[in-house]
């Protein structure tokens, strides 16, 4: 019997989220909701409800789901070549690779899988050059606070949030964390921590905070920190996992602060919810030999042909500039939305189709509060926060898919004045 008449004639058996739970590990704090299918911007659950999809699988789901291309990418590499290890060369490798290199300021590829390994990835080869580079004994990365860069042991301490943190102790030496868009702390952190027997060696930023709030960073702030690791010898590392891949409206984020780092991550948005994950450097940095870092499934013909797709899709005309516009659009309508509840939302602002909406701090409302009346709505959003709503759609969503999903804001927000009203 062939694939397509198995999945033709074993319809799934029913699964609630009680025996989910029964076997999955409780590291996640789930919504009330089990996801079935997904067509474009939309998704619908086991009972057959529909929702718009502004959480895209946490800015991952680049081209919305069953994208034609993708589902033609994937079955043609799922059957041609799915994995070999890194012992080989294989082309789909290289070519990914190629067009990075070409739409981007870096010279050299390594594929892993994830964010995290592409962020562990930046921090060993920070490491190393320290070492054979610079000559420093004991190498310092600064990042900022609120930052968030991964869930390994490295990366949880290169988070500048204790919560990641918490229960996870000793943490990895050699981080020190500086307020975001400080230009004066990131100055003072550097001469105090240079020492004979220790010295900054990089310094790693997102150039928008994601989990953080959805906070972007300022240009001339990034600006100055560029040239700072231009004049001491430091690397500059950007973390593009959530802001990567058109999701700024520019293919990188680097790209609206009018800088260039020496090594950048991608992940999430790269493979379109195939997992892949990527460090990207610069000639003068590329310094790993082999044995120095390694991945069994980085780079797999499979997940690289798809993420290849992905790319060329970015690349079509028109692509981008629709990100643009979709932002701006959403953008202008919460802010409209904002002017009706003063005293609940003080801020919205995003780069291209990553947004957030942030609630005064001492607003009765809370984000987690929001995202579940807009699910009640048929609106899927997801927490940066507390206090933040982020709004981060497939970028292929339409102009009337964002009126469709600010009505259902809107109508949450009521939902949740008339709840506290009675």
């Amino acid at each position: 019997m062939s694939p397509e008449m198995l999945l033709q004639t074993a319809p799934a058996a029913p699964f609630s989220s009680t025996e989910f739970d029964d076997y999955v590990v409780h590291s996640y704090a789930r919504f009330p909701l089990m996801l079935e299918r997904g067509d474009g911007c939309r998704v619908w659950d086991v009972e057959g409800r529909e929702y718009l999809d502004f959480v895209a699988g946490i800015a991952t789901c680049t081209l919305g789901h069953a994208h034609p291309t993708m589902v033609d990418a994937v079955t043609q590499h799922i059957r041609k070549l799915h994995h070999v290890s890194n012992l080989y060369y294989t082309r789909e490798q290289g070519e990914l690779a190629k067009w990075l290199v070409e739409h981007s300021c870096a010279d050299k590829v390594f594929f892993c899988n994830s964010g995290a390994e592409a962020n562990e990835g930046a921090i060993k080869l920070a490491r190393k050059y320290a070492h054979t580079v610079l000559q420093i004994e004991n190498p310092i990365v600064i990042t900022a606070n609120a930052s968030f860069h991964g869930r390994t042991l490295a990366t949880i301490t290169a988070t500048g949030q204790p919560k990641y943190q918490k229960g996870f102790s000793p943490l990895v030496p050699g981080f020190r964390y500086v307020p975001y868009n400080d230009i004066a702390a990131i100055e003072q952190a550097i001469a105090t921590l240079n020492h004979p027997t220790r010295q900054v060696a990089a310094i790693m930023l997102e150039g928008l905070q994601g989990e953080g709030g959805v906070r972007p960073g300022d240009r001339p702030y990034f600006q100055r920190v560029r040239q700072l690791c231009d004049e001491q010898g430091m690397l500059l590392l950007m973390d593009e996992v959530q802001v990567g891949m058109g999701r700024s409206g520019h293919l990188w984020g680097y790209e609206n602060l009018g800088i260039e780092p020496d090594v950048f991550t991608s992940a999430k948005g790269l493979g379109g919810g195939i997992p892949i994950g990527a460090m990207l450097c610069k000639a003068s940095c590329d310094i790993f030999q082999p044995g120095d870092h390694a991945s069994t499934y980085g780079g797999n013909p499979f997940a690289c042909g798809v993420a290849l797709s992905v790319c060329r899709t970015l690349a079509q005309p028109g692509f981008l500039e629709n990100v643009q516009a979709r932002g701006e659009q959403l953008r202008a309508g919460l802010r409209a939305i904002a002017q009706a509840y003063p005293n609940w939302i003080c801020d919205v602002r995003g780069w291209g189709l990553i947004n957030g909406m942030e609630l005064h701090a001492d607003a009765e409302i809370t984000s987690p509060e929001v995202v579940n009346a807009a699910m009640a709505e048929g609106l899927l959003l997801v927490p940066a926060g507390p206090k933040v709503v982020r709004f981060v759609p497939p970028l292929i969503v339409t102009d009337a898919e964002i009126r469709q999903a600010l009505q259902a804001i809107e109508n949450a927000l009521a939902a949740i004045s008339l709840a506290k009203t009675q």
